[in-house]
């Protein structure tokens, strides 16, 4: 029989709030983190916007030491330890210095990891001198860096590990270390995702014309997931984590409970039948959407609220689509339904977690978060979606179950369903 798994702490690194207080009122406000950044302009791109978080060099200090900081050059794994640390801090773990902790695991995915490293490494040297690149290079671009630097700093013993499925990967990590403490294997897992920042992250993305180049100097309209002049993303950076646990450990401990997974479900669409590298198969992702809800043992009359993937493209009406054949339901019997994507950009390996996080909130707390810059429904989703379940100004709501699905490059998709406690 499988354990329940509850969640009991959270921390986030996001361009529009860092820390939890901060990002839950950012969130409720509206608020975007969305800038004009010049050095995307400098280089001449279509793009000249992005989401990057605001992180102080006392802000550093605090997680890390002057000794690590020392030629350190890799945002990606900034934002995941500041956010998977205070994930730890705020479920009260307790940290030894001594001995390993051997039921606490962790699956902290990452899309790419320290390329501005990799790349102020090699512009210093040539072909001839390969081993100047220097010691701090390898943790750094090393693909399971977030998850080394976090298993030291925690101590975990459990599994130890990063995935990495493109805009999947949060979402996908919620659910390897869910199934992790369902089957018995451990009592605690560290789960999320991190994506670093800056043109070399960014570059490709706007060279396949996916970004919008029409608000480079209104950054705060930029990002119009849904709306009818949506004109491509806007890229985004940062990093979500979670604390998961059996049910049974959380009371024992007396820990806060925020919300319960009730299960899910991580399929491909096996770039077939109109699924592609950047477009999904709409058959797996409703497939996905379906089983998600098998494994979770409920109905989709039961759901509330859906935290989308909607990334302001010509993919938001047929992922609209999807959700509506999935669960059967339309108009005014639509759950209510937002994308934290207005507000921060399109996170690439972050996004899925950044966005569970702010699940959570909103179930925990009672809120749907605002739709920005969703003045213009687009008419084909306004076909299968009521305006009022797409709120532009913040709502109080009662969200007893919700559903957060991410669908990612290469046609990867995961679906987890959570419950309030």
């Amino acid at each position: 029989m499988k354990k329940r798994v509850v969640i009991t702490g959270l921390g986030v690194v996001a361009p529009n709030g860092v820390g939890i207080p901060a990002f839950t009122e950012a969130i409720k406000n509206g608020t975007s983190g969305i800038e004009h950044i010049q050095e995307l302009e400098n280089l001449n791109f279509s793009c000249q916007l992005g989401g990057i978080p605001t992180i102080s060099e006392e802000k550093k200090l605090a997680y890390f030491t002057p000794l690590q900081l020392r030629n350190f050059n890799s945002s990606g794994i900034l934002y995941g330890v500041i956010a998977g640390m205070d994930a730890i801090r705020d479920a009260g773990i307790e940290i030894s210095e001594t001995e390993p902790n051997w039921d606490l695991g962790i699956v902290f995915g990452s899309g790419t990891s320290g390329v501005d490293k990799f790349r102020e490494a090699i512009y210093k040297i040539d072909d001839k001198n390969v081993r100047r690149l220097g010691s701090t290079t390898v943790v750094q671009t090393m693909a399971s860096g977030i998850s080394a630097y976090l298993g030291g700093m925690t101590g975990a013993a459990n599994l130890v590990t990063t995935n990495s499925s493109a805009c999947a990967t949060g979402t996908e990590a919620v659910l390897m270390g869910y199934e992790r403490i369902a089957s018995g294997k451990a009592t605690q897992m560290l789960c999320g995702s991190t994506s670093d920042h800056g043109p070399y992250i960014w570059g490709g993305f706007d060279a396949m014309k996916v970004l919008t180049y029409k608000h480079n100097k209104t950054p705060k309209k930029a990002s119009r997931p849904m709306s009818a002049s949506a004109s491509g993303f806007v890229p985004g950076s940062g990093a979500g984590a979670l604390v998961l646990e059996s049910l049974e450990s959380a009371e024992k401990r007396g820990a806060t409970i925020y919300a319960e997974i009730l299960g899910g479900h991580i399929n491909s669409g096996g770039q077939r039948d109109g699924g592609s590298l950047t477009a999904p198969n709409s058959k797996a992702v409703q497939r996905c959407i379906k089983n998600a809800m098998i494994d979770a043992g409920i109905a989709a009359a039961e759901i509330d609220y859906i935290n989308g993937h909607l990334t302001a493209t010509s993919k938001d009406p047929d992922e609209i689509v999807n959700w509506s054949t999935a669960l059967q339901r339309k108009g005014t019997g639509f759950p209510y339904i937002n994308s934290l994507k207005g507000m921060v950009g399109h996170c690439l390996a972050a996004s899925g977690s950044i966005e569970v996080v702010s699940t959570i909130l909103q179930l925990h707390e009672g809120f749907v978060f605002p739709n920005v810059n969703c003045e213009e429904l687009h008419p084909e989703i306004a076909n299968f979606v009521a305006s009022e379940k797409i709120p532009q100004q913040k709502i109080s709501a009662t969200i007893h179950t919700a559903i957060k699905a991410s669908f990612g490059f290469g046609d990867v998709n995961a679906c987890v369903i959570f419950r309030k406690n």
